[in-house]
């Protein structure tokens, strides 16, 4: 597919193009698509963190074996929208999964900014992956910018003031809760990521209205290596 094909599907997507039938289904990745369901690839996440957990020294790919079939396309069985910590790497945090397994965007304070929603909705429709993790972490720097932010009207210096500005509404709803600050802005921040994707994105929401995706959202623990799925 070229880009000009592709991004005309997301056009009459975004006009309301609707239906099994319709153009915005129809399109054929390089390689076929993933045949796993969202509760499928959902069941594969959680088995390879707890592999993770438990055997680390296992996770290790064999990526001689895959690369050669993923040069010619790719057919990833769910997205993960993570944070660019150096600590939080999705291919390891799920069991070593190989190339072309998980479609990964990345940025800090894992944010569904424009970028960020196009390559989502791209590995949706094009690509035929079944399933959106978005996966805060702990200790998160970017969480816990915002709120110094929030709490005490700290000016950031260069990008980063912007940056963390779509953090703010998850820094300010959780002001004054109970439990750790940050840990409960790293949930409800992911939480309305997963929600903004969910119902801003009209390629994705036709694809939830037709059981074809589902969107989740969890906390990864650095101590722990363990992926909590929130919902």
């Amino acid at each position: 597919m070229n880009r000009r094909s592709f991004f005309g599907m997301a056009a009459g997507a975004a006009l309301g193009v609707g239906g099994l039938g319709s153009g915005l289904f129809n399109a054929a990745p390089a390689i076929a698509a993933t045949t796993l369901t969202p509760d499928q690839a959902l069941e594969k996440l959680k088995a390879g963190n707890l592999k993770y957990q438990k055997a680390p020294e296992v996770c290790a790919a064999d990526m001689m074996k895959t690369r050669e079939t993923v040069a010619k396309g790719q057919n990833p069985w769910a997205v993960v929208l993570a944070c660019a910590d150096s600590r939080v790497a999705p291919e390891l945090v799920f069991g070593g999964t190989g190339l072309g397994d998980l479609f990964v965007c990345r940025n800090a304070g894992n944010m569904a900014d424009v970028a960020t929603m196009g390559s989502i909705e791209y590995a949706v429709e094009h690509l035929g992956a079944p399933l959106i993790v978005v996966l805060g972490h702990e200790r998160c720097g970017a969480i816990a910018a915002a709120c110094e932010v929030a709490e005490k009207g700290t000016k950031l210096p260069g990008s980063i003031g912007p940056m963390v500005k779509a953090i703010l509404p998850a820094a300010k709803a959780m002001r004054g809760k109970p439990g750790d600050y940050v840990d409960n802005v790293v949930k409800e921040s992911a939480r309305l990521t997963a929600k903004k994707i969910t119902e801003k994105s009209p390629i994705v929401s036709e694809f939830i209205h037709h059981g074809k995706v589902k969107v989740v959202y969890g906390r990864y623990d650095l101590d722990t290596g363990a992926v909590e799925f929130l919902g």
